[in-house]
């Protein structure tokens, strides 16, 4: 017999709240029962990519405030500071030293720099190399070379990511070129067969074939740190190029070993959690004896303008940008197999250049992936730390010259890139 009165509760259950949220249909594909709410417009969605394409409003709200809060965490503590001023007094000592050498080195320069005999086979087309010139040939030749008094000759190489071209580059979704060259027999030709054949670019070649998904690749979800290991590459790419002139297929190997003594993430296997962690590392690489003919202090400034730049050509560029960093450590590769180098030396850079290759690949696949929001609120925080570093170096600067004294001959702590 049923009781003549049924108690009912005035607050449903727990299961029955979950059973009524989870028979909601996503509101943006209208497909998959909804299972997440945005916090700002409680749109019901299903999914990563329901929820980008939502609103825009939502995402840009989102992704600003994520670049105000990294920018506010920017501010240094006190040891990063003394820790750079202590290695901007360091180099502006070693220029000091280098100034007082020049200005009481040996002045006995002679009025031509070849001898004539010399002279004559250079402009009898003979090649002539350095072991054919004589001792004192020799001294006035490299003299000139570190007086910058040849760098005239040269024509100054404009990066590719500089070129108006660089800001139409467009990639298929499979991260594919558009279009293809063909060769000789009409059919498709890959960009490695174009590279060996001289072909310029004004933009390297993408992907020849589609690039794979990330979660193909790996099980596990990406490293939300891949953006920062990214500007490490993307420095030390433009780094190798500048230093190469843009040719880095004339000295392959040369080319990567410079990248690796740059880059942490691709020589030292480095993991660097914050783009300050990253952009210091190959700075200070930068500022090293090894490169210091580069521009020190300047020339690390003017990389983290290169990387801004590409990062605001946006995806396309940046994947064609891998794709030739990609080639450029499997030429490396090549040569290395093919030269009788020392066993232990060549098995350790083949392993190095080996891991480095499946770095790129697997980052190459995984930014034809991100949207190109992602890439312009990167940008934005490495111009963020390039100002950061600005000051760094005036607040130096102004304090070398406090403790040490204005000199009317004393050059200026930085030195200007040309």
């Amino acid at each position: 017999m049923l009781p003549d009165t049924i108690i009912t509760s005035d607050t449903p259950s727990s299961s029955s709240q979950f059973n009524s949220s989870s028979r909601i249909i996503c509101r943006v594909c209208q497909k998959q029962y909804s299972q997440y709410t945005c916090p700002r417009c409680n749109t019901r969605y299903c999914s990563l990519p329901c929820y980008k394409s939502h609103s825009l409003h939502c995402t840009e709200s989102f992704m600003r405030e994520n670049v105000e809060e990294e920018l506010r965490q920017l501010q240094p503590d006190d040891e990063s500071k003394q820790k750079m001023l202590h290695i901007l007094k360091r180099f502006h000592s070693e220029e000091q030293e280098m100034d007082y050498m020049d200005e009481h080195g040996s002045d006995s320069d002679s009025e031509s720099l070849f001898a004539e005999e010399t002279v004559r086979k250079i402009l009898s087309g003979s090649q002539v190399g350095l072991d054919d010139l004589s001792v004192e040939e020799q001294k006035h030749f490299l003299r000139a070379i570190a007086s910058g008094e040849l760098s005239k000759l040269l024509k100054p190489w404009e990066p590719w990511w500089l070129k108006r071209s660089a800001n139409y580059t467009r990639l298929s979704q499979d991260g594919t070129q558009l279009v293809q060259p063909l060769d000789n027999t009409g059919k498709l030709a890959s960009s490695h067969d174009n590279i060996e054949n001289d072909q310029v670019y004004d933009i390297p070649p993408g992907p020849d074939a589609p690039l794979p998904s990330v979660r193909r690749l790996s099980a596990t979800e990406p490293s939300p740190l891949l953006t920062v290991h990214l500007v490490d590459i993307i420095y030390s790419y433009c780094f190798t190029l500048r230093l190469y002139n843009g040719d880095w297929s004339s000295d392959s190997t040369g080319s990567v070993e410079v990248l690796l003594s740059i880059s942490s993430v691709l020589g030292q296997g480095g993991q660097p959690e914050t783009v300050l962690e990253a952009l210091s590392y190959c700075s200070e690489q930068t500022c090293s004896p090894a490169y210091r003919h580069m521009g020190g202090s300047q020339f690390a400034l003017n990389l983290m303008d290169d990387v801004t730049s590409v990062l605001y050509l946006g995806g396309a560029a940046i994947v064609c940008l891998l794709c030739d960093l990609q080639r450029l450590i499997q030429a490396a590769e090549k040569e290395f197999k093919s030269e009788k180098s020392g066993k232990s030396r060549g098995s350790k850079i083949k392993t190095k250049l080996k891991s480095a290759e499946r770095k790129v690949y697997f980052i190459k696949c995984w930014a034809n992936e991100q949207p190109n929001e992602a890439w312009s609120s990167l940008a934005a925080i490495v111009k963020a730390e390039k100002s950061s570093a600005m000051a760094y170096i005036t607040r130096g600067r102004y304090s070398s010259k406090k403790e040490e004294g204005s000199k009317p001959k004393d050059k200026p702590m930085i030195c200007e890139f040309q």
